[in-house]
């Protein structure tokens, strides 16, 4: 199936746990530089003290980057996502919302640590805000990227 950013951001809304959490994809832009997510609080994502869950708030942003470097560099690399972290800065009420952003520096250091089949770790942060653009909560997550086919020419070669 041949994605567009219409299929995905539907696709996104209706998985399970975004569609049961309240976290709703509102924007893909066609280019796939740039992804807006966001999430209105509901009895069915608080917390004990009535605010945003954790997990909700992580899993709000959890694939977007993984997914739109997939899209942006195509099939010839592999992308993962390696490790995450969530540092919870503020309680968060009412709707929260975050915007992921690919540059082209980033891609382009991405081609560039990777065009000789080698694997790139790159770090990006996101940042979850409040009605009032507060940071509630930063996402540190590093990816995993690497050249498949610059990978086996260099295997086949050395």
């Amino acid at each position: 199936m041949k994605w567009t950013p219409r299929r995905m951001k539907f696709v996104l809304n209706l998985y399970p746990p975004y569609a049961f959490t309240g976290i709703r994809v509102t924007r893909i832009d066609t280019a796939w530089r740039e992804l807006h997510v966001s999430m209105k609080l509901h009895w069915f994502n608080k917390n004990a003290v009535g605010t945003h869950f954790g997990g909700s708030l992580y899993s709000m942003v959890d694939p977007h980057l993984m997914l739109l470097f997939k899209q942006l560099l195509g099939t010839d690399y592999v992308v993962w996502d390696k490790t995450a972290g969530i540092d919870f800065r503020k309680p968060g009420r009412g709707c929260v919302h975050c915007v992921v952003r690919i540059s082209d520096e980033q891609i382009e250091e991405i081609r560039l640590k990777t065009r000789d089949g080698s694997a790139y770790r790159p770090r990006y942060e996101l940042a979850i805000q409040d009605e009032e653009g507060d940071v509630v909560a930063t996402v540190t997550k590093t990816l995993h990227i690497q050249n498949r086919r610059a990978a086996r020419t260099s295997l086949k070669t050395g």
